[in-house]
């Protein structure tokens, strides 16, 4: 019990960290010692790790914002507003990888959305989503089934996540997942800002046959908070134009297939 307690108040001062740097640019190591009531060493550690992760960049004394970081968590209606001309040419280009009869899951997210804006009416389905807002979405589609696992609502995402989501996602074995990501490099694999969420994507891609990553270029060789997957475990990539020909080469070596939307 104790060693989970601590697990959880240093899960929340990592957290915090973050969402100082975001407001204010950069963080100071004994501001953060006094204010969460730690040691400077235990600050240092924390740095370190966001250090490695590509959050953040140490300075003498504290740390700057690496701007070429996704560490933070959006709320989805400023995501939304992010590549918004790739995000609706992903979704309809990995609509069409939908065939009738399928159950695939669509992770919550701006560019999965899309996805669901682009479905077939036509097509009989089974989609399971941990995204209220692209469950509501569905609804217009009378051929679909529609199955939205239970869990914590997090309200950044319009998501469910938690033991009870994983628990009940479980249940399923589907085709095909369309995972939407904040971060993807491709050596190291797909990230996103909060932990539950990763999780919950690392459960989804657990009881998959394929695994479909849909993200706008600008999401390439960045890395987040949380892991989700290597990207040995991704299958197809459905991305932009501007992708990186270094990128491009280096995914199709490793027999993944890109599709450009």
């Amino acid at each position: 019990m104790k060693e989970a307690k601590t697990k959880r108040s240093t899960v929340e001062r990592r957290k915090k960290i973050l969402n100082l740097l975001d407001e204010n640019g950069q963080v100071f190591v004994h501001e953060l010692s006094e204010e969460f009531g730690v040691s400077e060493v235990t600050i240092r550690n924390d740095l370190e790790l966001f250090e490695k992760k590509g959050l953040l960049i140490r300075s003498r004394g504290g740390a700057m914002i690496n701007e070429n970081s996704v560490g933070m968590d959006f709320q989805l209606s400023e995501k939304d507003k992010m590549n918004y001309t790739e995000k609706v040419r992903i979704g309809k280009k990995a609509a069409e990888l939908v065939n009738a009869g399928e159950t695939i899951i669509l992770d919550s997210g701006t560019t999965t959305m899309e996805i669901a804006k682009n479905l077939s009416s036509n097509k009989s389905l089974n989609v399971i989503t941990n995204a209220l807002n692209i469950a509501n979405e569905l609804l217009k589609y009378p051929n679909i089934n529609i199955i939205v696992p239970g869990g914590t609502l997090r309200k950044n995402s319009h998501s469910l996540v938690g033991p009870l989501a994983e628990k009940s996602m479980r249940n399923f074995y589907v085709d095909k997942v369309f995972l939407g990501v904040d971060g993807f490099d491709i050596k190291e694999g797909a990230f996103t800002p909060n932990i539950e969420e990763a999780s919950l994507n690392q459960v989804m891609i657990e009881i998959t046959k394929e695994v479909i990553l849909v993200s706008d270029s600008s999401k390439f060789r960045r890395r987040s908070l949380a892991f989700i997957c290597p990207t040995r475990k991704i299958d197809i990539v459905i991305t932009d134009e501007k992708i990186s020909k270094e990128d491009l080469t280096w995914l199709k070596d490793q027999n993944i297939q890109v599709i450009i939307a």
